[in-house]
C-alpha cells in the first residue's frame, strides 16, 4: 500500500506526464539586446563591378568560404523556417540598441538599387542617403510594413521636413514572380504611398542573399529599419514590431545627428566664407 505522500507525488508526476501544456516551455526566453554592428565592411559604389573585380572575388579563398558557410546554413533551414518564426514574438529576433553605435565602430549600409515610385527610373540608396541623415524602411510585405512604420512614425513627424533628413522604403521583392507584379501594379503602388514620400520609395529586386547575415535581416518576412548617417554607415537598427522605448531610441539618434550635420554644415560655410575673403598674400 502507497502511503497518502506517496500517492500525491504521484498524481502530480502523472499530471505532468499527461498534460498538454508545460508553463515552462510555453514561457518565451526573453529577447537579447543587438550585440553588434549591423553592416558591411566596404564602402558602397553605385558603380557595377568590372570583369577583372569578379573574377577576383572568385579567386578570393576567404570570400569562397563564407558564401560556402552561408549556403549550408541556408540548405539545413526548413522551407516554412522564416514564417513559422514569425510565431515568435512576431519574428523579432533582437532589441534595438537605447543608443547609437559609435562612428569608429559603426559599418556601412550596402547600395541597393530599384525603381523609385514617382517616375519609375532607377535610383541608388547610395546615392539617395549620402551627405543626409537617413532611415530606411525594408518593406517585403504587409507585415513588414505595419512593423516598420511602428518604429518610423514618430521619427517622421519630427524630422520630415528637415532638409537633412531622408526617409526611404525599399520594397525588396527578390522572388521574381513578386517582383514582377509589384511592378505591374506601380499605378496602385502610387495611390497607396503619399506623393510627398514617392521619390524616395524604391521597389527592388535585387539579391540580398550574401548580406542578409551581415544587416541582420534573417527573416524574410518582417520589417527592418535602419539608420544611417551622412558616411552611409549603420548607427541605429531595429526590427519586427517596435517597443515604445525602441521607437524613443530611433527618435532621438536621429535628432542628434541631424543636430550634428547642421553644426559641420555651418563649419563648412564659415571656412568657405573665410578663404573667399583671404587675399592671395594670406594662402
Amino acid at each position: 500500500m502507497l502511503s497518502g505522500r506517496s500517492l500525491a507525488r504521484r498524481a502530480v508526476r502523472l499530471k505532468h506526464a499527461y498534460s498538454t501544456t508545460s508553463p515552462a516551455k510555453d514561457e518565451l526566453p526573453p529577447l537579447p539586446m543587438l550585440q553588434r554592428p549591423l553592416g558591411v565592411k566596404e564602402y558602397p559604389t553605385t558603380v557595377a563591378k568590372t570583369w577583372a573585380e569578379k573574377r577576383a572575388d572568385l579567386l578570393n579563398q576567404e570570400k569562397r568560404l563564407e558564401q560556402r558557410r552561408h549556403l549550408i546554413k541556408e540548405a539545413t533551414k526548413g522551407y516554412f523556417h522564416d514564417l513559422n518564426a514569425t510565431r515568435k514574438y512576431g519574428g523579432k529576433t533582437w532589441i534595438a540598441p537605447p543608443k547609437m553605435i559609435r562612428q569608429e565602430a559603426a559599418l556601412y549600409f550596402p547600395d541597393i538599387v530599384g525603381k523609385l515610385l514617382h517616375e519609375g527610373k532607377l535610383a541608388h540608396t547610395t546615392d539617395l542617403c549620402k551627405g543626409n541623415i537617413s532611415v530606411i524602411s525594408m518593406l517585403s510585405t504587409k507585415i513588414s510594413e505595419a512593423q516598420t512604420a511602428s518604429f518610423v512614425e514618430p521619427t517622421n513627424e519630427a524630422f520630415l521636413r528637415e532638409r537633412n533628413y531622408r526617409f526611404i522604403q525599399v520594397n525588396l521583392q527578390e522572388n521574381i514572380l513578386k517582383s514582377m507584379l509589384v511592378s505591374m501594379f506601380f499605378s496602385s503602388l502610387r495611390k497607396q504611398i503619399p506623393q510627398g514620400l514617392q521619390p524616395w520609395y524604391l521597389v527592388s529586386s535585387q539579391n540580398m542573399e550574401y548580406v542578409r547575415e551581415s544587416l541582420g535581416m534573417v527573416n524574410k518576412h518582417i520589417g527592418y529599419v535602419y539608420l544611417l548617417d551622412e558616411e552611409l554607415k549603420v548607427r541605429w537598427a531595429g526590427c519586427g514590431d517596435a517597443k515604445p522605448e525602441e521607437t524613443d531610441a530611433l527618435r532621438t539618434s536621429a535628432g542628434v545627428l541631424l543636430k550634428r550635420i547642421k553644426v559641420l554644415n555651418m563649419l563648412k560655410k564659415g571656412k568657405a566664407l573665410t578663404s573667399k575673403k583671404r587675399t592671395p598674400l594670406e594662402l
